[in-house]
């Protein structure tokens, strides 16, 4: 495997069709920077949708009333059942069935008349089908965490005075976290991912940013080696801040922990000069 590794790192490096002085020089560049940046804003917009409709989702699932729990599950149903970026043409697209958007009473004056086009921009168009689609697969991930604690603990709470809702929030949810943080954290990483599909509606993403330059270069590997690098930064990074949610929620509990080399690093240290001591 180590040779293999290093026969392919070998080649990567010393290929001059990769042209890796193109790489490094476009992997700085303002245009593959701010496509970047429109990544991010993306991300985080359609994880904060996704992950506050997820809840809610999760919440009506688990609700005693039967109509309130078959609106969240055909709401899950439809929106895993149909393909992202044909959620992201759809609504683009929106305008073609309601050129007009229109809130209101039927039969009444609407409280509130747009137009389609220009309510409907690329960047709402993709936030719509990012964070509504990303709901539905977190509100399986909340429900799971839910469902990993013990009944006892909303019975004890509501046994104190409190209400539901309150013990939900303040017993419940904070016990979860340990189970969603984990499958949050790479739903994050996916939704990152995920964001390149946004470049079929023209917006200026990371990949968009990216296929605009070679358009016109026609150095269309050296182009995609730069976006892929930034898309794995930015993974790494996420990664990182994973790590450290899942150490922040799991504080108190029983089973083991990895640690972490600054911690293991000090422990040997401590161990050495202890043992220094004793042999001196």
């Amino acid at each position: 495997m180590i040779v293999l590794a290093v026969s392919v790192a070998h080649s990567v490096a010393t290929n001059h069709r990769f042209e890796w002085d193109v790489v490094w020089e476009y992997f700085t560049s303002r245009q593959l920077i701010d496509g970047m940046l429109t990544t991010l804003k993306l991300t985080v917009l359609s994880m904060a949708i996704g992950v506050t409709l997820g809840v809610i989702l999760a919440v009506m699932r688990q609700s005693d009333v039967w109509i309130i729990r078959t609106v969240a599950s055909v709401y899950i149903w439809f929106f895993r059942g149909t393909p992202v970026l044909v959620q992201i043409i759809f609504w683009f697209n929106l305008a073609a069935v309601y050129p007009t958007i229109q809130l209101g009473l039927p039969g009444l004056d609407p409280w509130i008349s747009m137009d389609s086009n220009q309510a409907i921009t690329p960047i709402a168009a993709a936030l719509l089908a990012l964070g509504l689609n990303e709901a539905a697969y977190m509100s399986e991930i909340v429900r799971a965490g839910l469902v990993s604690v013990d009944d006892g603990q909303m019975e004890a709470a509501t046994s104190l005075g409190m209400s539901r809702s309150r013990a939900m929030r303040k017993i419940v949810l904070p016990q979860a976290m340990r189970v969603i943080i984990p499958p949050t954290g790479n739903e994050t990483i996916g939704m990152l991912k995920v964001t390149a599909l946004v470049s079929v509606v023209a917006v200026a993403d990371l990949l968009y940013a990216a296929q605009v330059v070679y358009s016109t270069t026609f150095q269309t590997v050296p182009l995609l080696i730069a976006a892929s690098l930034w898309y794995i930064v930015m993974t790494s990074v996420l990664s990182v801040g994973q790590v450290q949610l899942e150490r922040h929620f799991s504080r108190g509990s029983t089973s083991t922990q990895h640690e972490s080399f600054a911690q293991r690093f000090r422990a040997a240290a401590s161990r050495f000069h202890a043992s220094d001591r004793r042999t001196s």
